[in-house]
């Protein structure tokens, strides 16, 4: 089993100081990494909710958005008074009063005026909230995007498996036509030297070793071989039981059998076995692009 490196998971939670919502996204990253953005108080929990995420996303970029409905909270405490500063305004305006000899008396609406005597209770907006919640919260969300970086998982193993089988029909063109390239190499070169010699008898004891010199040459018998052995390493990893992350080792392999496909290509000096060789390298590079998203 192996999982993509894209995914989503939500969870949320109820707390004294409201319903708590986390949302965890997740694209294609090299490493592990984090960013976390929560409301104002909560930073204190970033490093304990980087750490419950470890466990569901071994390689990955990790946004995480935690949010704070208070609609739900109790009301919050009242704003307190400045009582000092109050009566220094009633004392103010009384004199003001006398001094312009004005009517009235200062009232509670002049004196509510001046918002600096109101101050805003210092909330603890994390009151009630155990570092536990978060941790849970992390696990819940965590768990629903495991659930679905598996499914896209699925869904990578099925395409990367089509492509391995597509692959394996090149190869086989392949070495059905590597002989037969040989004998039609020999032949032309057996008939070269007739025509350049004036039909005079070929020294055949030189011939073969002409000819041995091009099998060796243009033999692709080992790249074959290994290209075989590396879809059979890569295959093993999708088919996994998803235990160990994957990604880095199937992007090794990938490059391993660009190499082969390569090197076949160089090799080729046919048409059939230079078409096949581009036919291999197309298919590599799709499954390339989709190993870029296996964790």
């Amino acid at each position: 089993m192996i999982r993509s490196m894209t995914g989503y998971g939500d969870a949320e939670v109820e707390t004294p100081a409201g319903r708590l919502r986390l949302e965890v996204k997740t694209v294609n990253h090299r490493f592990f990494n984090t960013n976390i953005k929560t409301p104002s108080g909560f930073d204190r929990f970033e490093k304990a909710m980087t750490d419950a995420l470890k466990p569901f996303v071994t390689r990955g970029h990790v946004n995480a958005y935690l949010s704070l409905d208070r609609s739900v909270a109790a009301v919050p405490p009242r704003p307190s008074i400045d009582l000092t500063k109050a009566r220094g305004y009633q004392a103010a305006l009384e004199e003001l009063k006398e001094e312009l000899e004005l009517p009235g008396e200062p009232t509670l609406e002049m004196i509510s005026r001046f918002s600096d005597i109101f101050r805003a209770p210092e909330l603890d907006r994390t009151a009630g909230v155990e570092e536990s919640d978060l941790v849970g919260l992390v696990e819940a969300a965590g768990a629903a995007l495991r659930t679905m970086r598996e499914a896209e998982g699925l869904r990578l193993a099925s395409d990367l498996r089509d492509r391995l089988v597509a692959i394996e029909a090149h190869l086989s063109d392949v070495e059905e036509r590597g002989p037969e390239r040989l004998v039609e190499q020999r032949d032309k070169l057996r008939a070269a030297v007739q025509e350049l010699s004036g039909h005079v008898e070929v020294d055949e004891e030189r011939l073969a070793r002409e000819i041995a010199y091009l099998a060796e040459k243009w033999d692709i018998n080992e790249e074959v071989v290994r290209f075989r052995s590396h879809i059979e390493l890569f295959r093993e990893a999708v088919n996994g039981d998803g235990s160990e992350p994957v990604g880095k080792k199937l992007g090794f392999l990938v490059q391993e059998m660009l190499r082969e496909a390569n090197t076949v290509g160089s090799k080729a000096n046919d048409a059939t076995l230079s078409q096949a060789s581009v036919a291999i390298k197309e298919e590599i590079e799709r499954i390339r692009e989709q190993v870029e998203n296996v964790e």
